[in-house]
């Protein structure tokens, strides 16, 4: 995440960039495709709280980090505590960008305009959320780690399907009651 502010506020300097990992689900919801997260895990105790209290996200503190060399990208996240998961890999584009194509899953998977959060009491909320197709490069990987989808019961045996996207602007607007 780059540059992440609130469209009133410029980037404040240490809390508006970070890294992160998700685990996530697909969903519709009175019939509008969406995403559900299931877990955000992030390093910035500031990320953390806005996305917590502003959002409903439900973000988890973890050792993050990620570092880039070349095309590669190294990537490391690690909770700790009764939530414990990790995830490590190491991974890059290995094709030129292009839109994902009409109707197929990769179209399926990111063209959602919104996400939905269940928190507390609250009923649930959706965040529209705006962006352009994304631009997916075919990408190679090798994870040395992975049990943040295990905590779900979520079986990771077969192989994965891999798209890398160097960036992407997204504007999110207030979560409103759905």
């Amino acid at each position: 995440m780059q540059t992440v502010r609130f469209a009133w506020c410029p980037p404040v300097v240490g809390t508006s960039s970070f890294a992160e990992v998700n685990v996530r689900t697909y969903v519709t919801h009175r019939g509008r495709p969406g995403i559900f997260f299931l877990s955000l895990d992030v390093h910035n105790p500031v990320a953390l709280e806005i996305g917590r209290r502003a959002f409903g996200l439900p973000y988890l503190p973890a050792r993050v980090s990620l570092r880039t060399a070349g095309g590669s990208v190294r990537f490391r996240s690690e909770r700790a505590g009764p939530r414990r998961a990790a995830f490590a890999a190491e991974y890059e584009p290995t094709g030129p960008p292009r839109a994902p194509t009409a109707g197929s899953l990769e179209q399926w998977l990111t063209e959602r305009y919104c996400f939905y959060t269940v928190s507390g009491a609250r009923p649930a909320r959706r965040t529209e959320v705006h962006h352009a197709p994304w631009p997916l490069q075919p990408a190679a990987a090798e994870v040395t780690e992975s049990s943040l989808l295990e905590a779900y019961g979520i079986d990771v045996s077969s192989a994965p399907l891999l798209h890398f996207s160097r960036s992407q602007d997204v504007v999110a607007w207030p979560p409103c009651a759905c």
